[in-house]
């Protein structure tokens, strides 16, 4: 009999959005008139049309495709030229930040690509993970064999979390011992926190002195709204080094449905074999794309493209304006709740303090039930986000007005 990778036993019950959606399909079955009432603000997908700059992009592409002359089979797999210069000139090089057009990656979404990356990294790495966490970070490590078993609090062995609390703005230092490989997001998901230049440098100098390499995510930069926050973390001199950074086009251009992502790695970082000697990331990463993936599709990377153009540039601006106006109401709606609000300024996502004493899982149900409004229980991006809970701002701006009055008139 064939044997399975006994590693994902370890995971603890569901991935947290499928349970989402399983204990919603219960309450609408149970309460069908109900359903037609449900406003969804958990999970994070966007709700608005695409661009127009990308629609015009792609028909384009598709029209190119239907003639011989101009028609296209397999490209390159690690992104078309255009794009990854298109990325590297616009995002890094007009800001300052050296990235070469061959340090872009072009992928399917950054959820993969901070999965994927672990093929290239070693089993023997210490990993730190901050707490609460986008879940796909720690359960990637749990399926990769990275990690031990749960305990009851879903804090797995082998991991060294770094709580993220009110204290700290949500955004960890240093710890005191050595790790290899540190997850870091900003602007954070499901925080809404962000991390200050102060901060960034810190764990820069922190890799360099234990080189360690920084996973970076900065999946949601665009929603930065405060300019002394960094972009990126090729701001922080040194970081092109040490660290890995994750983007999307998911969230700014509205390409959850689309798929197209990118991943930064730099020539210069380093990573250790067995036998201790010193060896380049960068053509391993290389070879994985090479090797266990065939690129994102012409009319999609043409798509993307399109959000470097004026006009599309001017799209984002309002699609993440759109987004962040939801966020300002469903914000000032909880402060008028008595409970403690964070996020909602730098990033979609709202994260509030419950009730003393309620589960986040306790929340969630009364807020389903009550207010027919889905969040996400923050007890579900780790063991410190046990008692608070993310109101998701992806929404039309009918249905954040809405919930924000639901939200505001519920009993605490």
């Amino acid at each position: 009999m064939a044997h399975l990778n006994s590693h994902y036993l370890k995971l603890k019950a569901g991935y947290l959005f499928p349970e989402i959606t399983r204990r919603v399909k219960t309450f609408t079955d149970a309460n069908p008139d109900a359903a037609a009432r449900l406003i969804r603000c958990g999970i994070g997908d966007v709700t608005e049309p695409l661009p127009v700059a990308v629609r015009e992009a792609m028909h384009k592409a598709v029209d190119e495709l239907g003639v011989r002359e101009t028609f296209r089979g397999y490209g390159p797999e690690q992104g078309q030229e255009f794009l990854r210069h298109a990325i590297a000139e616009n995002d890094y090089r007009k800001r300052g930040l050296e990235i070469a057009d061959d340090e872009i990656f072009v992928s399917d979404g950054s959820k993969c690509d901070c999965a994927n990356i672990l093929d290239i990294l070693g089993v023997g790495n210490r990993i730190a993970v901050m707490d609460p966490v986008y879940p796909v970070y720690v359960d990637t490590n749990v399926m990769a064999g990275h990690t031990g078993g749960a305990n009851e609090a879903g804090v797995y062995e082998g991991l060294v979390y770094l709580p993220c609390t009110e204290a700290n703005g949500f955004m960890p230092g240093v710890p005191d011992e050595k790790v290899d490989l540190v997850y870091l997001c900003s602007p954070n998901n499901p925080t809404g926190a962000v991390a200050t230049r102060q901060r960034l440098e810190e764990w820069v100098r922190y890799a360099a002195d234990n080189e360690a390499i920084l996973l970076y995510d900065a999946a949601y930069e665009a929603y930065i709204t405060d300019a002394d926050v960094p972009r990126s973390i090729y701001e922080i001199p040194g970081a092109r080094d040490c660290a890995i950074e994750f983007r999307s086009f998911s969230k700014n251009g509205g390409f959850t449905g689309v798929r197209c992502a990118f991943t930064v790695l730099p020539k210069a970082i380093q990573c250790r074999t067995e036998s201790g000697e010193k060896t380049a990331l960068h053509p391993l990463w290389n070879r994985r794309f090479s090797t266990k993936f065939n690129g994102v599709s012409y009319v999609t990377q043409r798509g993307a493209e399109a959000l470097y153009s004026s006009e599309g540039r001017k799209e984002v601006a309002d699609l993440v304006s759109h987004y962040m106006e939801n966020a300002r109401i469903l914000r000032e709606a909880m402060n008028g709740s008595g409970l403690t609000v964070f996020g909602g300024v730098n990033a979609p996502y709202i994260w509030v303090q419950g009730p003393k004493g309620s589960t986040s899982w306790e929340i969630f149900d009364k807020v389903l039930n009550e207010a027919h409004i889905v969040i996400t229980p923050g007890s579900g991006f780790g063991s410190a986000g046990e008692g608070y809970f993310r109101i998701s701002a992806f929404n039309s701006r009918a249905n954040a007005e809405e919930a924000g009055r639901r939200l505001a008139a519920l009993k605490w």
